[in-house]
């Protein structure tokens, strides 16, 4: 038998830090390329901010409550497949937009908006679908997000850069003509650097339960990624929509996963390995969903 919670998961708080400033400066470079009038526009269609909350916030945490009653896993990766799937959507899920030729202004409302509601989804969503699983309800905790530190996350992460970027692109038209190849390289670079250093950190945790977790992340990714898709597609929203919120739905913030992991539940190794292996899995699968999605007009 797996001894799943006496796993020791190499990705600590200073690493989750270094990935958050990485994320600010992939999120610089990303608006870099937005104006105002794009989140004007944006506003102007509240139809496609309730299908993307909708599709993150309702639609996923149920299916992946259907997923578990039906794989049956160990108790601590239910848990962590229900507190993956009851987080907002990550930082990547803009940048990943941005190279699929999604509406990348519309996936930083989205993430600002859903970061923003996870202060109730979130522990309601875990709450409930823990609960109402016979295997996790035993190791069941109550999550308390603190507003203060979920608001500081977002101006560090979202507002800032987000806000720097526009206003370089507004008051630097040629520098920025001159430099946003130069950061969108550089991010791509931090990624597939943070990539690698997280896979070697953690190589031999995934060689032991290589079997038990990648299939199961697996799956459970693919499961986010097509409900978003097949919710934008219902809606009939427009296919720069449609990529968005597919993507939106499918990367997950697995980084605010394992804050409240190793805050509430002191670090448990099954649910630590699930978030972990989320953060570093659905990049793999974004970049590889980009290829594909920026054909698709």
């Amino acid at each position: 038998m797996l001894d799943l919670d006496n796993i020791q998961v190499h990705f600590s708080p200073n690493g989750l830090l270094f990935l958050n400033i990485c994320l600010g400066y992939i999120l610089f470079g990303i608006a870099l390329n937005l104006t105002i009038a794009d989140f004007k526009l944006i506003l102007k269609q509240p139809k496609t901010i309730l299908v993307g909350a909708f599709s993150q916030f309702i639609a996923f945490p149920f299916f992946t409550f259907l997923l578990v009653l039906l794989w049956k896993p160990a108790a601590p990766l239910a848990l962590g497949m229900f507190l993956v799937a009851a987080c907002p959507g990550g930082n990547i899920s803009n940048y990943i937009t941005h190279l699929s030729k999604g509406n990348t202004a519309l996936s930083i409302t989205l993430t600002a908006i859903a970061t923003v509601l996870a202060i109730f989804f979130t522990p309601i969503n875990f709450a409930f679908y823990a609960s109402k699983y016979e295997a996790t309800n035993a190791l069941l905790h109550t999550i308390h997000l603190d507003f203060f530190d979920l608001l500081k996350s977002v101006f560090m992460l979202l507002a800032i850069p987000l806000c720097l970027g526009m206003i370089v692109r507004h008051y630097f038209p040629e520098f920025t003509k001159k430099t946003k190849q130069f950061f969108s390289v550089t991010s791509l670079i931090i990624f597939v650097g943070f990539l690698v250093v997280a896979c070697v950190n953690n190589f031999d945790n995934f060689k032991l339960y290589i079997k038990v977790i990648v299939l199961l992340v697996l799956v459970h990714n693919l499961l986010g990624f097509f409900l978003g898709y097949l919710i934008a597609k219902l809606a009939k929203l427009d296919m720069a929509s449609v990529k968005t919120i597919t993507i939106e739905t499918g990367i997950q913030n697995a980084g605010l996963g394992l804050v409240l992991i190793f805050n509430f539940f002191g670090g448990m190794g099954g649910m630590a390995l699930i978030a972990a292996w989320w953060g570093i899995w659905h990049i793999i699968a974004g970049l590889i969903l980009s290829t594909i999605l920026r054909r698709k007009v």
